[in-house]
Formats: C-alpha cells, sequence, structure tokens
C-alpha cells in the first residue's frame, strides 16, 4: 500500500505572475498526513487560507484560479502539477501576493523545489480515486472521455488549424520518473496575434520570452526554440494533470483529450469530485464491493468468504457471502445432498468482523488472527443457492485484540452464531 507524501522542510522561491505581473514570494512547508493542498495567503489579514478544491475554482481564462471570500489564488495548475507528479499530498503552501510565479512557464522549478526541500513519507495510506466506470464531457469537437485503468494514462490531442503548429498528439502513462523527464519541462505557449487583446484583459502582465513560448505565422520567436517537437501538447498534458489535482487524490483512469482546456479540465475535476463525495456517502453508510474488500481482507478465492458490505456502523457491521453451486467444497462435502461446511460458516463470518476490525484507521497494516471461538451454535444448514447475512456486533476492542458477537441468517432465519476472540498483529 502506498503511503502518503510531504515534504521534507520548508523552502521559498520568488518569481512574477504571469497575468497580474507582481512579484510573489512562495514558501512551500510541510503538513500533517490527510491535510491536502493547503494555499495561504499571508499578505491579507488574518492570513486566511484556502484548500486546494475542484469546487473552489472561481476562474479559468488562461488558468486555473481558485477562491473562497477575499481569498483568491490565480494559476495554481503548474504547482499542482508538480505536486501530483512527485507524489506530494500534504502541504502548505504561504504567498505574499494572489498570482502564482510563473517561473520559466513549465513546473521545473516546481520539481526543483520539492526536490531541494526532501520528500518525507508519512504514516497514512494515499488515498486513491480509481474510475469505475467510463463516461465523458463534450461539447462539439471538444471532448474528455473518461476510461476506468489501473494506472493513470492521458492522450490528448490539440488542433489549431490557422496556427504553424497544426495538430499535435502525446500520450502518457504517467508516473513520477515519465512527469518529471517528459512533462514537466513543457512551458506554457501562447500566440502572437492574441497578445494585445490579452493584455486589455487585463492578462499576461506579467508574460515574456522568459516564461512563454511564443508562436507567430513563421514559427516561434524564443530564440532557443521548442524543448520537444510537440511541448504546446505536452504543456496541455501538464495543465490537464494540475487542474485534475485539485480532487485532492492521485487519480487511477485512462483520459482522453481532444480540443480541450482549462474550462473542460475543471469540469471533469468536479465531476471526478462529484463521484469522490458519492463515494465517500456510500462507504460512510459501509457499502463496500468485492473489489473495497479486497484492499481490506488479506484473503482471496477460494477462500474469500465475503461478497459485499451492505453498512458498517459504530460497533457494529453487516456483510453478506452468496454460496453458488459452484463453490469448489460443494463437489466433496455430502455428494448428493451439498451443504456448506460449518467451518466455512464460521469464517465467512469471522471475515466480515474481520471487515470492521481492520477498516479502523489503528488496525491498517495488521492481521486479524482467531484467538478464540465461544458459543457457537448450528441451527439450520446452509444450501446451494442461499445467501447468508452476517451481522456482527463489536463487544470490546483493544490495540491487539478484539472480541465480536455474530449472527447468521439465510432470508431472515438464523442459521449460526458465535462469538470470536481475534488477535491483531503486525504483518
Amino acid at each position: 500500500m502506498q503511503q502518503q507524501r510531504t515534504i521534507g522542510k520548508s523552502v521559498s522561491y520568488t518569481g512574477i505572475g504571469l497575468h497580474l505581473g507582481k512579484e510573489v514570494k512562495v514558501v512551500l512547508e510541510p503538513a500533517p498526513a490527510n491535510q491536502g493542498v493547503v494555499f495561504v495567503r499571508e499578505d491579507l489579514p488574518n492570513c486566511p487560507s484556502i484548500k486546494a478544491m475542484a469546487s473552489k475554482v472561481v476562474n479559468n481564462e488562461r488558468g486555473t484560479t481558485i477562491g473562497d471570500g477575499i481569498v483568491k489564488i490565480t494559476t495554481v495548475e503548474h504547482i499542482l502539477a508538480a505536486l501530483s507528479g512527485m507524489g506530494i499530498d500534504n502541504i502548505v503552501i504561504k504567498m505574499n501576493e494572489q498570482e502564482f510565479p510563473a517561473g520559466d512557464g513549465s513546473a521545473l522549478p516546481w520539481i526543483k523545489l520539492i526536490q531541494t526541500a526532501g520528500i518525507v513519507t508519512q504514516d497514512a495510506p494515499k488515498r486513491i480515486f480509481k474510475v469505475k466506470s467510463p463516461f465523458w464531457i463534450q461539447d462539439g469537437d471538444r471532448q474528455l472521455v473518461v476510461l476506468p485503468d489501473d494506472k493513470f494514462k492521458i492522450a490528448y490531442t490539440v488542433d489549431f488549424p490557422d496556427s504553424w503548429i497544426r495538430s499535435q498528439f502525446a500520450e502518457f502513462v504517467v508516473d513520477e520518473k515519465t512527469f518529471i523527464e517528459e512533462i514537466a519541462p513543457s512551458r506554457t505557449f501562447g500566440f502572437m496575434r492574441e497578445v494585445e487583446d490579452l493584455k486589455k484583459k487585463g492578462l499576461i502582465q506579467g508574460g515574456s520570452l522568459k516564461n512563454a513560448v511564443v508562436i507567430d505565422d513563421n514559427g516561434i520567436i524564443n530564440e532557443e526554440g521548442f524543448r520537444f517537437p510537440n511541448e504546446p501538447v505536452r504543456h496541455k498534458i501538464l495543465d490537464l494533470i494540475g487542474d485534475l489535482y485539485l480532487i485532492g487524490r492521485p487519480l487511477k483512469a485512462h483520459i482522453i483529450a481532444v480540443k480541450t482546456g482549462h474550462l473542460f479540465h475543471v469540469k471533469l475535476a468536479q465531476k471526478l469530485e462529484k463521484l469522490m463525495e458519492e463515494e465517500n456517502e456510500n462507504k460512510k453508510e459501509g457499502f463496500l464491493e468485492i473489489r473495497d474488500i479486497e484492499k481490506i481482507l488479506p484473503h482471496r478465492y477460494p477462500f474469500l468468504l465475503v461478497d459485499r458490505i451492505l453498512s458498517m456502523g459504530d460497533r457494529e457491521i453487516v456483510g453478506v457471502k452468496n454460496f453458488t453451486v459452484n463453490e469448489p467444497f460443494f463437489v466433496g462435502h455430502f455428494p448428493g445432498h451439498p451443504v456448506v461446511p460449518a467451518a466455512l460458516i464460521i469464517e465467512s463470518m469471522a471475515q466480515v468482523a474481520g471487515v470492521y476490525l481492520l477498516s479502523k484507521s489503528e488496525n491498517q497494516g495488521k492481521l486479524a488472527y482467531f484467538a478464540g471461538i465461544d458459543k457457537a451454535r448450528f441451527r439450520r444448514p446452509v444450501l446451494p443457492g442461499d445467501r447468508l447475512v452476517t451481522k456482527v456486533k463489536v463487544l470490546n476492542l483493544r490495540k491487539t485484540t478484539g472480541k465480536v458477537e455474530a449472527v447468521g441468517t439465510v432470508e431472515g432465519k438464523v442459521v449460526a452464531e458465535a462469538c470470536f476472540l481475534f488477535s491483531l498483529v503486525e504483518k
């Protein structure tokens, strides 16, 4: 299980903001586990803070701005991309102005700053959000398609038919090495024909060839040219990674983006944030499916005997095991008159209890071993096709032991009951 990370020490950087053109000092500081990314405006009365969240986005024209009341932080996407790419879960970012400095227009300055600070592993598991069902967002020829995946993948297409760069495509499985080497160096880009209009809008007041790539009808104005032949689309991927980190968690999904930008990126982040909230609500109610259970219990087929957790509250849990005729033990246990072995009924009931015990934050990383069984009674046989519902009440829970009372029913009738004593030990 991956652990959360923060930085090792306080580090600072001073630079100019791309749009507002003001000098700003940024200080990155370590933060405790489960805090997330928090910005602090030290230039405002009482130093108000704001957490990086998709629901806090107040503007996404030529960059992403989060806000809450008088607190605003402008162009957060590059620092968030760096934090995502480096796997930093928790950090405090103090600023004495509204806009994050542009650096060289890429995420490299923030990568180097984080490397200078060092990375510290924290005693808490990463809260990864994994997309479970495909969906998409579309407006004309702009679209974002999101597919379930065990990794974080991005495929991005940009198309500027009236520009020198035309169409570009890039695709990456995003991990720390790939981000640092292939994505982070890509810089903000823009077109010379847009400069005057953007300045009239109050944007790019701090823009220069030092923090952006500028393109005219003949090509790249910057003397050094592109850092990659397809640097613009790579920077779009960088922006997308940063905008998606507004959900506050690492993401596992395959994202296909076509001709999108900050507006669509943020719409996707807000959709993911909503899905995450719905998932959290389900977990508060105790609803866990088999994949969630496998993250808690060490057992696997054919000895994983819990299919679903229906509810989990204060010192109680309800779980289900569906015994089908295809279970391997039916072949040899009372052939011609198959019944579920009593030992496996006990084991199924005990595993439901184990989900509760091992889901507690203080028990994560431990194993729950049987230490005793008391008052076990079997009231009626469990047959192929039966749905065993186990209700567990926690009687006592300490640091190294747990005692529970379990009752198993089929169609509302009690089939078994017992008291279990568990020993909780480190792996």
